[in-house]
């Protein structure tokens, strides 16, 4: 009876310290969370980027996490497919953030440069989600077939 009752208080103790631990998950994703994220998206990618882009839109299969996000850009005519919806449709080679930096076209050059399947980094500033201020985000990013993609986290 007595062995009955501690089970069952460490049983309840493991349960509570787990629900306290999950809720304690960090307001932002981080480096390594980001990286996982594109390395999930590659073969989505790969399989049907059509399916693949309504994923990442949409956040279905946990393609959206706290302020992490898959972006993804067509090599060729710079055509955004997948991103917030402030630049969604845009062509990349004409972001500019606020310092001058032209950095959808360094995205699109690097991704390109490096090669399919090979993940990169690049630093650039863009607003959070829901915010108009920049700040400083770290993007990786990769080629996947014909697009650049790419899941960036903020400092």
């Amino acid at each position: 009876m007595v062995r009955k009752l501690l089970i069952g208080v460490a049983s309840a103790a493991a349960l509570t310290l787990s629900v306290s631990a999950f809720a304690q998950k960090p307001q932002f994703g981080t480096a390594s969370e980001a990286k996982a994220l594109l390395e999930r998206a590659i073969p989505v990618v790969k399989a049907d980027k059509t399916a693949a882009f309504a994923k990442f839109l949409s956040g279905e299969d946990g393609f959206k996490d706290r302020d992490l996000y898959v972006f993804c850009a067509n090599s060729g005519d710079g055509k955004i497919n997948a991103a917030p919806s402030t630049v969604l449709g845009k062509d990349a080679r004409t972001l500019v953030d606020k310092a001058g930096d032209h950095y959808g076209q360094r995205i699109l050059d690097q991704g390109s440069a490096k090669g399919e399947g090979v993940i990169s980094e690049i630093t650039y500033m863009f607003p959070r989600p829901n915010s108009d201020a920049p700040v400083q985000k770290t993007a990786f990013i990769t080629k996947i077939a014909d697009q650049i993609c790419g899941v960036g986290y903020y400092q």
